[in-house]
């Protein structure tokens, strides 16, 4: 049986030291091995395409969350400090013991978020943060060209999705795993 034509050598290689290998570099796969330069370039717009998506997904679901809130500012009812919808106990005072450690939390008030919204609020979560830990895991591979598509990404979008700023809004909690 004649093997000449498959190259034995052929194999995965996941470096745990900043590197610049292209060929035979695996990504978070084995199946997504890459064996060519043309792969590794298909391969780093991708990630770049991931890493855009991830703030568009940030954008998409704090837009979201406003459009809910206007929804409902107007035809829910507020809930109370303590983040009930019903009235208030005597001597709350917008504080409530935290279960763990005893010590007085204040919850933040706001108005109460409807079921459907509540699941597609979940889903957007969810998808960001699995997005954000794949990333994570194309980051540890540690590939200085595979780390700089990551970044070019998030930063590309960032551009693109990033052209307002709201003054009194929070902070931008920027690419994290979570």
């Amino acid at each position: 049986m004649d093997h000449s034509a498959h190259n034995m050598d052929e194999r995965c290689y996941m470096n745990m030291l900043w590197n610049t290998q292209i060929i035979n570099t695996c990504i978070v796969f084995k199946e997504w091995h890459i064996r060519s330069n043309f792969q590794f370039f298909l391969s780093f717009l991708a990630i770049v395409a991931l890493g855009m998506l991830y703030e568009y997904l940030r954008v998409f679901s704090k837009d979201f969350d406003k459009r809910v809130a206007v929804k409902s500012s107007g035809r829910r009812t507020p809930l109370t400090a303590s983040g009930r919808s019903s009235p208030e106990r005597h001597g709350d005072d917008a504080e409530e013991t935290g279960l763990l450690n005893g010590l007085r939390v204040t919850r933040k008030q706001g108005f109460a978020v409807p079921p459907l919204y509540r699941a597609l609020r979940a889903v957007l979560y969810g998808a960001s943060v699995g997005l954000s830990f794949f990333l994570m895991l194309v980051f540890m591979t540690y590939n200085a060209y595979l780390i700089f598509a990551v970044i070019l990404g998030a930063a590309v979008g960032h551009y693109i999705l990033g052209g307002t700023i709201e003054p009194s809004g929070p902070a931008d909690k920027g690419m994290a795993c979570h």
